[in-house]
C-alpha cells in the first residue's frame, strides 16, 4: 500500500492476507475504494444490514475498510470498517436522535465561509465546536476576498470567535492565498471541507488540486452568493500526498457530541470564567463575575456569551436525549404539559 494516508494506526488493524481500501466516494449504497491496485467498486456485505446498529456504523468517505475482491479486482464486498481515528459528525436533521457521519479519519477541517452576505460568526462558532468534537483540528478559510470591501476586518472578526484557529482569506478563482494554504499541508494529511451551500468549497477544491475536479457555477450577481453544486462527498488526492474531502453544502449544522469541548471552542470565555469570584458563576448578575466585567469593558461581546450559553444548552439536551430519550428529556427541560 503506497498511499501515505495508510499509516501505522490503520496498518496495525489489518491481517497480512486481507485487502484494505479507503472509501473515496459513496453514492446510493455504492462505494468507490482506493486500493493498492486501483479503484474498486464495492458494496457492503449482507451481514452489515443485520449487525449495524446505527447508520454511523456503515462506511463513510474517508473510512478504511477490509474488502473481498472479485472480477479481477475491479469489484469488492466490504466486510468491515477499520477503527476510525477521527469522526466528523452532525445530528441528523429532524426530531430523532441519530448521528450522521460527514467524513472519517480527517486530520484537519477547513471551515469554509465567504466574505460576502453569507458571512456569520455565530455559524463559524458552531462549526469550530463540531470540529473539536471530531478530534480533528479546525482551520477557517474565508473565500471571495475579491468581493469584500474589508477582508482584513472580517478575518479579525473570525479570529475573535475562533481563538488560536488559523484563518486564511482567499480568492480561489485568481489563486490569491492558495499557495499559503498549500504550504501548511503535511504529507499523508487528510483535509475535509465543510460549510454552507455556495460559499465556494468546490472552487477552493479545484484551486488546491490545480485542476477542475469539481463542477462550479458563477455567483449570483444580485447578492454575490454562490450556487449549490456538490451533491456527494468525495475524496481527492492532492499532488504531494495530501488528501482532500469535499462535501455538499449544509443548510444547518445540528451539533453532535458533548459540552466538554466547549471550553476549547470558547477558550476566551473559559479563561475569563476561571477568574470569577464564584466557581459556579453563571455570568449573569453574580458579584465578581469576570465575564460580565469583560463584556462591560468591551473585551468580550455579549453575542459571544449568548452563543456559548446557547450551544451549551443544545449539547446538554443532546446528552439527555442520548441518556433518557426525546420524550423524557422534553419533560425534564420544560415540564409536563399535563394539568
Amino acid at each position: 500500500m503506497e498511499r501515505t494516508d495508510f499509516n501505522e494506526f490503520f496498518q496495525e488493524q489489518v491481517k497480512e492476507e486481507e485487502h484494505a481500501g479507503r472509501v473515496v466516494r459513496h453514492t446510493r449504497g455504492l462505494y468507490t475504494l482506493a486500493s493498492g491496485n486501483g479503484d474498486v467498486r464495492a458494496e457492503v456485505a449482507g451481514r452489515f444490514h443485520h449487525t449495524a446498529l446505527h447508520d454511523s456504523d456503515y462506511p463513510a468517505v474517508g473510512d478504511w475498510v477490509i474488502f473481498e475482491a472479485y472480477e479481477n479486482g475491479s469489484r469488492g464486498i466490504i466486510q468491515r470498517v477499520l477503527e476510525r481515528k477521527t469522526v466528523l459528525s452532525r445530528k441528523k436533521a429532524g426530531t430523532g436522535h441519530d448521528e450522521q457521519v460527514i467524513a472519517a479519519n480527517v486530520d484537519t477541517v477547513f471551515i469554509v465561509t465567504s466574505l460576502t452576505l453569507e458571512f456569520n460568526v455565530r455559524r463559524i462558532e458552531r462549526y469550530v465546536q463540531q470540529v473539536y468534537e471530531s478530534g480533528a483540528s479546525p482551520v477557517v478559510v474565508c473565500t471571495k476576498k475579491d468581493l469584500c470591501s474589508d477582508p482584513d476586518g472580517k478575518t479579525r472578526e473570525v479570529e475573535q470567535v475562533a481563538p488560536g484557529v488559523p484563518v486564511y482569506a482567499v480568492d480561489s478563482l485568481n489563486g490569491v492565498g492558495i499557495e499559503q494554504i498549500r504550504q501548511s499541508f503535511r504529507p499523508g494529511e487528510t483535509v475535509s471541507l465543510i460549510g454552507s451551500s455556495g460559499v465556494g468549497k468546490s472552487t477552493l477544491t479545484n484551486a488546491l488540486m490545480g485542476e477542475a475536479v469539481q463542477h462550479t457555477q458563477s455567483v449570483r450577481s444580485e447578492d454575490g452568493r454562490g450556487r449549490h453544486t456538490t451533491t456527494h462527498r468525495e475524496l481527492f488526492e492532492i499532488p504531494g500526498g495530501v488528501y482532500l474531502i469535499d462535501t455538499p453544502g449544509m443548510r444547518e449544522l445540528q451539533l453532535w457530541g458533548e459540552d466538554a469541548d466547549l471550553d476549547q471552542t470558547f477558550s476566551d470565555v473559559d479563561a475569563l470564567g476561571n477568574s470569577c469570584k464564584f466557581r459556579n458563576c453563571r455570568h449573569e448578575s453574580e458579584p465578581g463575575c469576570a465575564v460580565r466585567a469583560a463584556i462591560d469593558s468591551g473585551e468580550l461581546s455579549e453575542g459571544r456569551l449568548k452563543s456559548y450559553n446557547k450551544l451549551k444548552r443544545e449539547l446538554k439536551r443532546l446528552e439527555l436525549k442520548d441518556k433518557y430519550g426525546t420524550h423524557r428529556t422534553n419533560r425534564m427541560l420544560h415540564g409536563s404539559n399535563k394539568r
